[in-house]
Parts: C-alpha cells; sequence; structure tokens
C-alpha cells in the first residue's frame, strides 16, 4: 500500500513538472572582440499566451533580431548583439511571460577584448599634408550679399541725386500760363473735342464745363472759385457787381446762376437734359466768361498847369 502511494506522488510531481514552462536564454559565445557580433536565443517550451519584452542590456548593443519562430511547440526568438567595449559584460536575467505568470532566464557573461596590434609589422607612411576642401557657394555668400547691397545703394543714390533731380526740374519747368480768358476758351474747344455728352457722360461734361468756368472766375478776379459752394460763388459776384468791381450784368449773373444750378442737378439729383439744354448751356459758359471781367484800374495823373 506505502509502494502504491509512492508511486503515484512521483507520478503527480512528474506530471506536474512536465507541465511546467521551461525559459532559456543561451548564446553561441563567451569570448568575442571588439565589433564582432555573436548571437542570443531565447527559447520557451510553450507557444500559448507568451510574451518576450524588449530586452534590457548594458554595455552591450543589439544589432538585429528575428520574427518569433515556432518549433516543435517551442518558440524561439534570437537577437544579433555586438560590444564596442573591452570588458566583461553580463546580460542580466530577462523576464517571459508565459499565461500571465513571469519566468526569469539565466543571465549571460560576455567577454569583449581588444584586438592586438603587432606595431612592428605595420608599414608606416609619412604625414599627408592638410588638403584643402573645394571652395562651395556658402564660402562666398556673405560677399554676394555684400557685393548686392552696395548695387542696390549704388542704384538707389543715382535714382535719388540724378534721376529724382531731373524729374523734378522738369516738373519746375512749365509752360507761362495763358491769360484767363484765352485759356478758358481753349479749354472748352478741348471739352467740345472729347464728345462726352454725346456719349451719355453727361455728368462728366457738367464737371468739367463748369470747372472751367469757376477757373476762370478764380484766375480772373483773384477768388477761390473752384472750392466754394454754388450759393457762395453767386453771393461774391453779386458783392462785387453792387461794389462795382467787375463789369457785367444782371443777365450774365442769371445764367451763371442757372448754369451751376443745373450741373449740381445732374451731379446729385442724376438729372439728365435734353441735348438742346446742352448745347445751350456751352454757349452761356463761353458768354459767362466773355461778359465777366473786373473792373479796369483808371490811374489819375494830375499834371501841373504852368
Amino acid at each position: 500500500m506505502k509502494k502504491q502511494l509512492l508511486y503515484i506522488f512521483l507520478f503527480i510531481a512528474t506530471l506536474s513538472f512536465a507541465q511546467k514552462p521551461m525559459v532559456n536564454a543561451a548564446i553561441d559565445t563567451t569570448n568575442i572582440r571588439i565589433g564582432e557580433q555573436f548571437q542570443l536565443k531565447i527559447s520557451v517550451n510553450d507557444i500559448q499566451n507568451v510574451i518576450i519584452p524588449k530586452i534590457a542590456l548594458k554595455g552591450l548593443e543589439i544589432v538585429d533580431s528575428t520574427k518569433v519562430d515556432t518549433v516543435k511547440n517551442t518558440l524561439i526568438k534570437k537577437y544579433t548583439l555586438t560590444g564596442f567595449d573591452s570588458g566583461a559584460f553580463y546580460i542580466p536575467q530577462q523576464q517571459i511571460f508565459v499565461k500571465n505568470q513571469a519566468f526569469l532566464t539565466d543571465s549571460l557573461l560576455v567577454n569583449v577584448a581588444t584586438i592586438a596590434i603587432d606595431t612592428t609589422k605595420i608599414k608606416k607612411f609619412p604625414i599627408k599634408a592638410i588638403k584643402s576642401e573645394p571652395y562651395v557657394f556658402d564660402d562666398y555668400k556673405l560677399y554676394v550679399y555684400l557685393g548686392l547691397l552696395a548695387l542696390l545703394l549704388i542704384a538707389f543714390g543715382i535714382y535719388w541725386f540724378v534721376i529724382r533731380k531731373k524729374n523734378e526740374e522738369k516738373e519746375i519747368f512749365t509752360e507761362p500760363l495763358l491769360p484767363p480768358f484765352e485759356e478758358a476758351l481753349s479749354k472748352l474747344e478741348i471739352l467740345d473735342k472729347k464728345l462726352l455728352w454725346q456719349n451719355n457722360k453727361i455728368k462728366q461734361y457738367y464737371s468739367e464745363l463748369t470747372e472751367i468756368v469757376r477757373g476762370y472766375i478764380e484766375r480772373e478776379l483773384k477768388v477761390p472759385a473752384l472750392e466754394k459752394t454754388t450759393d457762395q460763388v453767386l453771393d461774391m459776384l453779386k458783392d462785387f457787381k453792387d461794389a462795382e468791381t467787375i463789369l457785367t450784368s444782371e443777365e450774365t449773373i442769371k445764367k451763371l446762376k442757372e448754369l451751376l444750378q443745373e450741373a449740381d442737378l445732374v451731379k446729385f439729383a442724376k438729372s439728365k437734359p435734353l441735348a438742346i439744354e446742352i448745347e445751350e448751356d456751352r454757349k452761356d459758359a463761353q458768354e459767362i466768361i466773355s461778359n465777366l471781367k473786373p473792373k479796369p484800374i483808371i490811374e489819375e495823373n494830375n499834371d501841373e498847369l504852368e
């Protein structure tokens, strides 16, 4: 009876041992030279719910790694490692999770040795002279930018002190002005040639027509007629007439009033006079210019009678 119980116990222990996952880590060599590569292999004798985290290393570097492979119900993952510093380095225990349980691999020791150099067998060469690098744009860009800046400054100086000065001199030189009466008649002829009201540009036509009349009054009487309203211009002329400082008639002032008021209606009330009315206003403008003059100043000289 005791032997049977012993056999049963051993069978259960063997079964539980066989079912326990086994994790293992192995390297193909324990001694390398600096820069040489070796292989680390981690294997787990189970393929269900296995997690192999990223391995942690000190003094060694991972060059490459393979995908997890399955061979006869065993998971295998391989890493290619190397070292660039001489000395002894441990690959620490790696934690592997199998069915939510953590298992540790063994730690492994790797010796990294330097490469022995026999200086007596090395061929010696003379020290080479310093070789200059080819020039690139960056070597000259500062000078290029300074040159462009200098050209811009020269161009600006030419424009400012030569071209601009010549233009100002041209602007200063103007032809002598015609007398007010001749200038007004000349502008009326130019206005006729534009054919503004004939091309349905009535507003522009009346603006230029009244500007010619106002400009004539301003130059001839030396008053700011272009800046004043229609009523202000008419009041000013009435004052001049009452003071007998201008030579004109009531009929002329009346025509001026009708012309300026008609122009205001066209410009601000969008009035559209008939062709015959426009032609009449053109005649009135010329009559106003012809019949509105400042009164000449008569100088009286008293001669002594002998």
